[in-house]
């Protein structure tokens, strides 16, 4: 069984009403989205769990095989994805799904996100999740394995909110490709809340208003 990965924990009182997870990027850990803990107030929502997991230790190619904080191998092809890594990291966020489950937080009060590499991963495990989920966040990404989904995606998860984000100046995760993303998931009849930022490969401060309203509705 894949265990889930080793996660920083933050909550914001005794017997949290719900649970965010967030996901990094390529080269950070979880410590790098903590502060959202203290710069997105959800008191309207109660207490809630903020969960940052850590991924693994892995060679990048794009970075000339240097070992670092990876969910999943980049290649110069990018259109060459790591399906095996990408699936590997979501048996893991699976596990940390159930984990949260099993400790008493029903699935639909699980919000599922992430940034860049951190963002596929939402996209990935979170609309294949079985049981229903509050809602899934991908900043600064794209989604993953794109042609797979349709056949793969969970009728659970079939109407779950998402909410996108990207910036227009991305030097990372180039704005076509997250559009096509957005474009692929609104064919697929998702319900995508988009937004665009005057920013590159980054968050902004009127991001996280954003983000915090979109939390506070569908955890309300």
């Amino acid at each position: 069984m894949t265990a889930a990965p080793h996660t920083l924990e933050f909550s914001t009182g005794a017997d949290p009403r719900a649970t965010i997870v967030v996901m990094h990027g390529l080269g950070a850990d979880g410590t790098d989205f903590a502060p959202l803990v203290q710069e997105i107030d959800l008191a309207d929502v109660g207490p809630v769990r903020w969960l940052f997991p850590n991924a693994p230790e892995l060679p990048v190619t794009i970075n000339g095989g240097y070992v670092m904080p990876a969910w999943f191998d980049i290649r110069h092809d990018r259109s060459d994805e790591d399906e095996a890594g990408l699936r590997r990291s979501q048996a893991s966020i699976e596990a940390l799904l159930a984990q949260e489950q099993a400790r008493g937080m029903p699935s639909q009060r699980i919000v599922l996100g992430g940034f860049s590499q951190g963002c596929a991963m939402a996209l990935l495990t979170g609309l294949r999740h079985a049981q229903r989920l509050a809602g899934v966040i991908g900043m600064s990404g794209y989604l993953p394995l794109a042609g797979k989904l349709a056949a793969e995606r969970s009728a659970a998860n079939q109407y779950v909110p998402v909410f996108l984000a990207h910036g227009r100046h991305d030097e990372m995760v180039a704005l076509p490709r997250a559009t096509a993303s957005r474009d692929a998931l609104a064919a697929l009849g998702y319900a995508v809340e988009w937004h665009e930022y005057p920013m590159g490969h980054s968050v902004c401060a009127e991001e996280l208003g954003d983000l915090r309203a979109w939390l506070l509705r569908v955890l309300a």
